[in-house]
């Protein structure tokens, strides 16, 4: 979710867990949740820290979920609970929470 809401908010973004699920793709509440508010969900899908280079971005945040990452060099932890499996109220109150925290970043740069 937190790609997607990234995107639509305007920050190039790329989202990725420590052990995302080989089988399957992105959790359907979690699609349909962000279908609800018109956010485009084509071509996610879930890939592995591992398969990203860290030095590629400006920041790296944590969704939390309780999951450590010592690899990398985290700018910020948002110490959200992983919705996966939980009601469709849960997703909304993480994409909800998601969309605050993206919407409080400062920009890097600006044209103004």
């Amino acid at each position: 979710m937190a790609e997607a809401i990234a995107r639509e908010k305007g920050h190039e973004a790329v989202s990725a867990g420590t052990d995302p699920p080989k089988d399957r793709g992105v959790a359907e509440n979690a699609l349909t949740v962000l279908e609800e508010v018109g956010i485009e969900t084509s071509g996610l899908y879930p890939k592995s820290i591992d398969s990203l280079e860290s030095e590629e971005f400006d920041k790296i945040i944590s969704m939390g979920c309780g999951v450590s990452c010592p690899n990398l060099p985290i700018d910020k932890d948002w110490g959200l609970e992983d919705p996966l499996g939980q009601d469709i109220e849960i997703y909304r109150k993480t994409r909800d929470m998601i969309s605050k925290f993206v919407s409080d970043l400062v920009p890097l740069s600006t044209d103004a």
